[in-house]
């Protein structure tokens, strides 16, 4: 009984300490808790996870150690990510822990070998502590489930009478980190998201600020092909070195209709945060804590995507993406969104070389289908050749990883070039939009905390295959944005969009 009443006391003492570790923080260095709201809730927490653990092993030296084990992977996790994507851990992230096994290249792939052989033995280490300690009396089993109930009531009822409007009114997760701690603010976030509501059907209405120049009377664009190039951005600018520079981004730019940076909020990841803004267009602002990851709720907001803005009883939408499109739902929302057919991984031969399907592949797929249009089409394609990380047999050290980047983001710039001449080549209205999802994260060479933007460009074709220039003015937009100049471009003028913030 000595056990069990001061292990608790041990467990918490423990908790506070991990927690210091988490960044960012807020408080001084020397003191191991944030405010006196987030030190709360840590600790019912992680009385709720001792007693938990305790309730299932019986042993209260066996649940002191699961759950501040359970704690220290929340704290490591939360910190590595940090260092390579800027973001502390987020309650949107595990909605991934399914595509960790489905696709675990995407994730384990960041880790160094020694960090995966240590998450490997100690899973194995806590299977085997849980079965050689486990303690068959009722007694302990019983007071753990005790604790854990009593433990969630009162963080129940504390979530009451503290309502999370009133701890975190705004989204922020850092700041949030700082002020509650890690696991409060997961915890916090992920009710806050669990209060949003989808926002009512969309309604056209008679304004909208435009954010670029209305188009003059052109012919209405017969295509739309929109690429989302992976970890896309310009060399030059993320290494400071002219040397890097992309001679199809050079020359789209200075051909474009309209170009600039793309104002991405995500950093070496996050996809779907590009993908949805543009496909979508809704700001994050309006998004609120549905922002970290709009797709998670993105089926209840199909009337803003741009196959039906466009109408899909006039226009046929086709997703290209040479991957499996269970991967953030794509295989639901998309059909939701107005998309009529799903071009994915199955209809790509395997790369013979490398990870991935290539772009050259893709830039193929996409002109065979541009081609084969018989009516006004859009078709928006995903990239995936230049998926991290960059490291090779031959070396990982950052000039072997910029060298490596280089390579790969020169397919992404042969692309583009190869789109605008096959393109040209149709002899029809249509409208290229070329952009980057997100920067890459290389270590020693392109960290977070710096810039985010990565490069767009838009191109204008007439009925003849001439490009027709825009005022050579860079606009810098979001994602968001990008949605609304595609359909401007479309439609000769400003299009009208009722939302505002939420």
């Amino acid at each position: 009984m000595t056990d069990i009443a001061l292990t608790p006391w041990i467990v918490l003492a423990g908790a506070f300490l991990l927690d210091g570790i988490a960044r960012p923080r807020r408080a001084p260095p020397f003191r191991p808790w944030r405010g006196i709201a987030g030190s709360w809730i840590l600790m019912l927490i992680t009385l709720v996870l001792h007693g938990g653990f305790l309730a299932l092993s019986g042993s209260p030296a066996l649940a002191a150690m699961l759950t501040l084990a359970m704690q220290s992977l929340f704290v490591w996790a939360s910190n590595a990510k940090r260092a390579v994507l800027g973001e502390a851990l987020l309650f949107s992230d595990f909605a991934l822990i399914s595509s960790v096994f489905r696709h675990p290249q995407f994730y384990l792939s960041a880790l160094k070998g020694w960090q995966k052989a240590c998450a490997v033995l100690t899973a194995a280490a806590l299977v085997a502590c849980l079965a050689w300690f486990f303690v068959p009396s009722p007694a302990p089993h019983i007071d753990g489930a005790a604790t854990c109930l009593i433990a969630l009531f009162l963080l129940m009822l504390s979530l009451k009478v503290m309502p999370t409007r009133r701890l975190v009114a705004t989204p922020g997760a850092e700041a949030a980190v700082a002020q509650l701690g890690l696991l409060p603010a997961i915890l916090i976030y992920w009710l806050r998201w669990r209060e949003s509501a989808d926002p009512p059907p969309f309604a056209e209405t008679a304004h909208l600020t435009a954010s670029v120049r209305p188009s003059p009377k052109f012919s209405e664009p017969e295509l739309i092909v929109a690429v989302q190039c992976e970890s896309f951005a310009d060399p030059a600018e993320l290494f400071r070195d002219p040397a890097f520079k992309l001679s199809g981004l050079e020359s789209a730019r200075a051909e474009a209709w309209q170009w600039g940076n793309l104002l991405v909020s995500g950093f070496g990841a996050y996809t779907m945060r590009t993908e949805y803004g543009v496909l979508f267009g809704r700001e994050e602002e309006v998004l609120g804590f549905r922002q970290y990851d709009p797709f998670l709720t993105a089926r209840g907001e199909a009337s803003y995507a741009l196959p039906h803005r466009l109408g899909t009883e006039r226009w046929r939408s086709l997703f290209v993406h040479p991957h499996d499109m269970r991967f953030y739902g794509r295989d639901q929302i998309l059909p939701a969104a107005g998309f009529a057919e799903l071009v994915g991984e199955e209809q790509f031969d395997p790369p013979s070389a490398g990870r991935y399907v290539k772009d050259a592949a893709i830039t193929g797929k996409i002109l065979t289908l541009a081609e084969a249009a018989s009516r006004p089409t859009f078709i928006y394609a995903v990239t995936i050749e230049n998926h991290g990380p960059w490291s090779t047999a031959r070396g990982n050290k950052p000039d072997q990883l910029v060298r490596n980047y280089n390579q790969l983001v020169r397919e992404g710039d042969i692309m583009l070039t190869r789109l605008r001449e096959g393109l040209a080549g149709l002899r029809r209205p249509a409208l290229l939009v070329f952009f980057g999802d997100h920067r890459p994260s290389i270590p020693g060479a392109c960290e977070p905390g710096g810039a985010r933007h990565t490069p767009y460009v838009v191109l204008r074709f007439d009925g003849g295959g001439q490009i027709v220039k825009g005022d050579d003015r860079r606009i810098d937009i979001t994602p968001a944005r990008l949605h609304h100049a595609i359909l401007e471009a479309v439609r000769g003028e400003p299009v009208a969009d009722k939302e505002v913030a939420l």
